[in-house]
């Protein structure tokens, strides 16, 4: 669905190159709750992943499969340094960056109306502007997280960083940077086209 978890999975996969489908599983209309979902995913919760043989879910899962499988370059080599690295980005930009966006988003429209709680909101812009500055302190002065090349821990921190701003969160000087000239590669701007083209023709 646009602008979700999902947006991470197109974008690698228009990265990559290979022949792939969008599906669109339409969130408003309550699709994502079918049965025939659920025996997908069965949290019932986008995106997910089949290829061949396998079903996946979880964007961050589905990434390093792909990257895994098809586009290695995507990773670093297991057992470097920068794979250590890498791991510690992505461990990070999900468990600490991106969760107090996520507590914002279900206390704004997730949850049912009954259990929201708004004063979770100040709570949590102040865990997600506490994270950030730990990114900004880690962010290296090249385009990428690590080394010279793009990786999925540079997806996951980008699509992160743009639900921040959506969630009107400032974000650090180095960061802002760092999210505009990822928002400009080729492949995002596919791949949310490919989306929106997904959402008209629904």
């Amino acid at each position: 669905y646009p602008r979700s978890r999902s947006l991470r999975v197109s974008w690698l996969l228009e990265e990559s190159g290979l022949d792939w489908q969008y599906h669109l599983v339409d969130l408003m209309k309550g699709e994502h709750k079918s049965p025939n979902y659920q025996a997908l995913s069965h949290q019932g919760k986008v995106p997910t992943l089949t290829d061949n043989d396998i079903t996946l879910c979880e964007s961050s899962a589905i990434c390093f499969y792909i990257a895994e499988k098809y586009v290695p370059q995507w990773i670093p080599k297991p057992g470097t340094t920068e794979s250590a690295l890498h791991h510690q980005w992505v461990s990070f930009i999900i468990s600490e960056l991106e969760q107090p966006l996520w507590s914002m988003g279900k206390h704004k429209f997730a949850l049912p109306e009954q259990i929201r709680l708004p004063e979770m909101l100040a709570v949590a812009s102040w865990e997600f502007k506490k994270a950030a500055q730990t990114a900004e302190a880690w962010l290296p002065d090249s385009d990428y997280v690590i080394g010279r090349s793009p990786s999925i821990a540079d997806i996951l921190l980008a699509h992160t960083l743009n639900w921040a701003v959506k969630f009107e969160q400032k974000l650090p000087t180095k960061l802002e940077k760092y999210r505009q000239k990822l928002n400009q590669r080729p492949a995002l701007m596919r791949a949310l086209n490919k989306e929106q083209q997904a959402l008209g023709e629904h």
